[in-house]
């Protein structure tokens, strides 16, 4: 098993997608650090970091109940990456989760979602 130098997995406890992530990293015994991005917040330096790896669309939930509150003023802000950034500093409930970055300064991974099979091919697979 190939062993991963920081994994940080980004969500919200009550988040069924998020459990499943979580109850996966303890029973393959992979260490990670649990980010509650609404507890604790979500900085817009965090958010860019994601960006630079991954497409802002993919960030964004649009099949949430959050992203269906939105204004279509708001929705229309989403097309853009700043307006992506800052609708999901203002509501972090818009994000897919979770968010599962692996990494310290040089980020090795960082992606949205989860499954059994895409797990096991980043920390099973050599």
């Amino acid at each position: 098993m190939q062993r991963f130098n920081k994994v940080t997995l980004f969500g919200i406890p009550n988040c069924d997608t998020v459990k499943k992530a979580r109850v996966w990293l303890d029973s393959n015994n992979i260490p990670f650090v649990f980010h509650n991005f609404k507890k604790d917040e979500l900085s817009a330096a965090q958010v860019d970091i994601w960006l630079k790896k991954i497409n802002f669309e993919t960030l964004i939930n649009r099949k949430g109940t959050s992203w269906r509150a939105l204004t279509d003023a708001q929705k229309n802000e989403a097309e853009t990456p700043a307006g992506a950034m800052n609708l999901i500093l203002a509501n972090p409930s818009l994000i897919k989760r979770p968010v599962l970055q692996i990494g310290g300064d040089q980020l090795d991974y960082v992606g949205v979602g989860f499954n059994d099979q895409l797990y096991s091919s980043i920390f099973l697979e050599k």
